[in-house]
Formats: structure tokens, sequence, C-alpha cells
């Protein structure tokens, strides 16, 4: 993850939304509604944490009435004060205008339920392997699990952590391990450090500021898990404007998107115990990355809502 960088300025003037009148929009719901036409009249991308512009809505709505995602059915139809709509209607106009992730706007972001902060300095947190962790890890004879059993987990590594999440959410599924947690950045190890501290866990988790396995010197893990950057130069050239105002580093990994991978993949098999394993997130590389190591006996892994974007391979086939 990397440091902030400036959206890049847009080459016409921002749209404008259309005045609401007194009365015109009452619930939520009213709200909701509203902001999914005004994402959809602005042609919004989503990829941050919400996939379409209903989910985007609520998520905004939700955060703005300082209510969890999981309350909104509950209020759905429950009225809103002026000055609440106020802060709503703000919301969805800097959605629409500044074209920034959701999330930037209200510096949060949940991931399998929980909440972290966020903003500029990381990217914003929609990795699949937070789901694979509950998925593929549980142990106890479980059909698919990659390690038998979680509570002997002793010592977790999440490289390029950015805002930390993917190194909380295993200090949560491995109870007995310790976590170290490395970036390149000093401003994602700060919204790192203060996620961490919110969910109480600096006593587990430590984080590590240099470039991939350097800091650590010999230390080894029994899971690696990374979500590195992995966009190609083509990619790069035709991120949405949400992405481009997200740390380009981030991103970038280079003319066929697996600079950082490679080098990952070389370097893991000195950091891992006999029986550790590592996790990896490539996005839509998967027949690059088939391509480029055909030796190595890759585990594809499947989400919900992905296929084929995130692989595993144990210590003893790394060699």
């Amino acid at each position: 993850m990397a440091k902030a960088s400036k959206a890049p300025a847009r080459s016409r003037a921002a749209p404008k939304l259309a005045k609401v009148g007194r009365g015109e929009l009452l619930t939520l719901l009213d709200y909701v509604r509203y902001a999914v036409s005004r994402f959809n009249e602005a042609k919004l991308a989503f990829a941050h944490g919400t996939t379409d512009p209903v989910a985007e809505a609520a998520f905004l709505v939700c955060e703005g009435l300082h209510l969890h995602p999981d309350q909104f059915e509950s209020f759905a139809q429950a009225r809103i004060t002026a000055a609440e709509g106020k802060t709503l209607l703000d919301l969805i106009h800097w959605r629409v205008t500044t074209r920034k992730p959701a999330a930037y706007l209200v510096n949060k972001i949940y991931m399998r339920g929980l909440p972290f902060y966020v903003d500029e300095r990381v990217i914003v947190p929609r990795s699949f392997i937070g789901e694979l962790l509950d998925s593929h890890f549980g142990g106890d004879g479980e059909v698919g699990s990659l390690i038998d059993d979680p509570a002997a987990v002793e010592r977790v590594l999440d490289l390029c952590t950015g805002s930390g999440c993917l190194a909380i959410l295993a200090a949560y599924h491995f109870p007995n391990a310790v976590v170290d947690a490395v970036d390149i950045s000093k401003g994602a190890l700060e919204v790192a450090a203060r996620n961490v501290g919110d969910h109480g866990l600096d006593e587990r988790i430590t984080l590590h500021r240099g470039d991939l396995f350097a800091p650590l010197g010999e230390a080894r893990y029994d899971l690696i898990i990374t979500n590195p950057p992995y966009v190609d130069a083509e990619g790069m050239a035709a991120l949405p404007p949400e992405c481009r105002a997200e740390p380009k580093l981030a991103f970038d990994g280079g003319v066929d998107g697996l600079d950082v991978v490679r080098r990952i993949l070389r370097d893991a098999p000195d950091h891992l115990t006999p029986e550790g394993g590592l996790i990896c997130e490539i996005g839509r590389g998967r027949e690059l990355v088939d391509e480029a190591f055909p030796e190595l006996p890759l585990l594809w892994l499947d989400t919900e809502d992905s296929e084929g974007e995130v692989f595993w391979i144990a210590a003893a086939d790394l060699g």
C-alpha cells in the first residue's frame, strides 16, 4: 500500500445535483432510492466494499445516520430529520461530484461485519481473503480446510497490509497466533496502527515498515497472507476515477501485473514453517500466473463473488 495520491483533475465541471424540495424525501428508503438514481445517472463505478448502486446507497445512508448496515431494514421506513437529510444529501453529492470511494467520504469500511477506519493513505479494503479465512481455514475436519487446527497456528504474516484489515481478521480467526504485518508506506501503517488499536490487538499484531520480507529477518510463519499490487499496465491505464483516488502503489504490479508476486513466491520459502503455506490474491491474472509458474501446484480458491482470483500453495510445494 502507499501514500495518498490525489485524484486527477477532471476535464469538465462536476455535475450538479437537482435541489430537493422540503418534504420530498422522508424515509431512509427514499434517500436510498434518490441516491441510486443519482449514482446511475452519473455512471459511477462500484468496487470498494459494495458492488452495486443499491448497496452503496444503503451504506452511505446508514453511515450518515450512524447506523450499522445490518440495521437498515429495521429503519427503512423511519423518517429523517431535516438536519439528517442535509447530511445525506451532502454525502450523495460528494460521491457523485468527487467520484471518490464512499469509504473515503465516511472514513469507514466493513469486512466480514467488522468496521475499519480508512482514508486516502490506503486502498479501500475489498479482499476476498477475509471470506476464505472463514471458508477454508476452519479445521475440525471440515471439507476443503487447508489448516487442520486454527488454534495451532502460532505465527501469521500479512504482507502489503495497508489498513491492517487482513492482519486483524487473521488475529481473530487464529486465536493463539501472533501476527506480523508489513507495508512499505508510512501513511498506510499509521492507518493500520489505528485499526489495530481500535480492535484492541496491539499485543498480538506488530507492524513493520519495509519492502516485503526485508524487515523480518529470518522469521518463519505458519501462514503468509498477502493481497499485493497486481494490476498490469493496461489495467492501470483503464482504472476508473474511483480507483485513481486510491494510492497508485497499491495497484501497480508492473507491465504484466506480476512484479511483486514473483518476489513473494521467490522469497516465501525462506519464511514459512515446513507445514505452513501462502495465500495470495491476484485478481484476474490467473492465466498469467499459471503460465509464469507452471511448475507450482497452485490451488485456486473461489468465494461467493470471485472465481480463481486467490491461490494457495503449501510450503512443501514451494521448495
